[in-house]
């Protein structure tokens, strides 16, 4: 159990600075997209679910559905973080 929890917390760790990679520019810094790739992996894994959409097993199916997710959190994220901003102004 330990090691599925470390293994999940990694893979949506490496998840989370992939999608701030790709959204260059638009993520929230290092630590903050590590944090929602961590969130973006349980939307992945749920989206793939309930979308029924089969991936590989193993790793690379579990970074695919994470990255999936990272990114949507990354992108939801902006959005709010952008209405935020134009509400102070």
């Amino acid at each position: 159990m330990i090691r599925f929890i470390f293994t999940y917390i990694i893979i949506g760790a490496l998840s989370g600075y992939l999608a701030g990679k790709v959204m260059k520019g638009k993520g929230f810094g290092f630590t903050l997209n590590l944090l929602l790739g961590i969130v973006g992996s349980l939307v992945g894994g749920f989206l793939f679910q309930m979308l029924r959409m089969v991936l590989p097993g193993g790793f690379i199916g579990s970074l695919i559905s994470a990255f999936v997710g990272a990114v949507l959190v990354l992108i939801i994220g902006n959005i709010l973080h952008g209405r935020k901003r134009n509400d102070e102004n």
